[in-house]
């Protein structure tokens, strides 16, 4: 279904759906023998959304999937552990900073929360829809999880004044900030509104505070992004899940997010998904199994 102005979503369907395939190959990640990341919280958050194919791939059932003519997103559990491994180092380089103040912008089913070793004294922010932060908190709070750190949860949308719900949660915008985009900056807001978040987010930013994000076009409008969305369309269906990736992304021109943090004198660091694979130890891509997103960049910035 494409997007409206005004659209709703939950954890099952539209963008939000993607949050949970997210969580779900980080969950198969973990079971891997040598995992590249840790999170024991995202298979029972997937089996609480209920999706059919998420839940098998959370229970690590990828390679019986792949024998189903799989979903046409090649090395997808890799790809989201080599991302999920990218952010959890850049937290912890912000916490050896002393940067104590964490904001996670439409968090999904991240746990970090929960599962990352935080220094003492440091918040955790929450930004996401209410109904997300809800449904995440009930299920946390049925397995008897505890946050490992302050832990402040911003039910909002991002269309509406989130800054002054975040401020009236406690954030302090004249300490320095560790903030995360996972996942949004990449086709899922309008071109002016990814700008307006970046203002929000400049704005609210004392000098040390950091960035981490990845930015592009997930469903890009070349010949190849196209095909790409194409065979990732099919796969999901072949599972039994309509999910067409490139209906919930918004056309235009996308923003340089490290070229708009530069001019605001952040210095800003680019990578690539194989350099993401790279730096967590996993096989390198071949050619063949490049899909969307090795297109993304993956930034993390300071500001000076």
């Amino acid at each position: 279904m494409a997007r409206t102005e005004g659209d709703t979503w939950d954890l099952a369907n539209s963008v939000g759906a993607t949050a949970t395939m997210v969580a779900a190959a980080r969950a198969a990640a973990t079971k891997r023998p040598s995992p590249v990341i840790d999170d024991p919280f995202a298979e029972p958050l997937v089996r609480a959304v209920g999706i059919d194919v998420f839940t098998r791939i959370a229970a690590g059932e990828m390679d019986a999937i792949e024998s189903e003519g799989g979903v046409g997103f090649p090395r997808m559990v890799d790809t989201f552990a080599a991302r999920a491994r990218f952010y959890d180092d850049y937290f912890a380089d912000a916490g050896e900073a002393g940067v104590r103040q964490v904001v996670i912008v439409a968090s999904g089913l991240d746990a970090r929360p929960y599962r990352l070793a935080w220094p003492a004294g440091t918040t955790v922010y929450e930004i996401d829809q209410p109904e997300v932060i809800e449904f995440k908190a009930a299920t946390l709070s049925r397995l008897n999880a505890a946050p490992t750190a302050e832990h402040r949860a911003v039910g909002i949308d991002l269309r509406e004044d989130w800054p002054a719900a975040l401020r009236q949660a406690g954030h302090d915008p004249s300490a320095p900030t560790a903030w995360l985009a996972e996942g949004v900056l990449i086709g899922f807001l309008p071109p002016e509104a990814e700008v307006r978040l970046l203002d929000n987010i400049i704005g609210l930013s004392a000098t040390g505070s950091r960035f981490a994000a990845d930015y592009g076009q997930v469903a890009g409008s070349s010949e190849e992004a196209q095909e790409h969305s194409r065979r990732a369309t099919e796969g999901w269906r072949r599972q039994g899940l309509d999910m067409d990736i490139a209906a919930l992304t918004y056309p235009g021109e996308h923003t340089d997010v490290a070229a708009q943090l530069r001019a605001d004198g952040w210095d800003a660091t680019t990578a690539t998904l194989a350099d993401l694979f790279a730096a967590a130890g996993l096989p390198k891509l071949e050619d063949s199994e490049h899909g969307a997103a090795a297109t993304l960049s993956f930034m993390r910035a300071v500001k000076a």
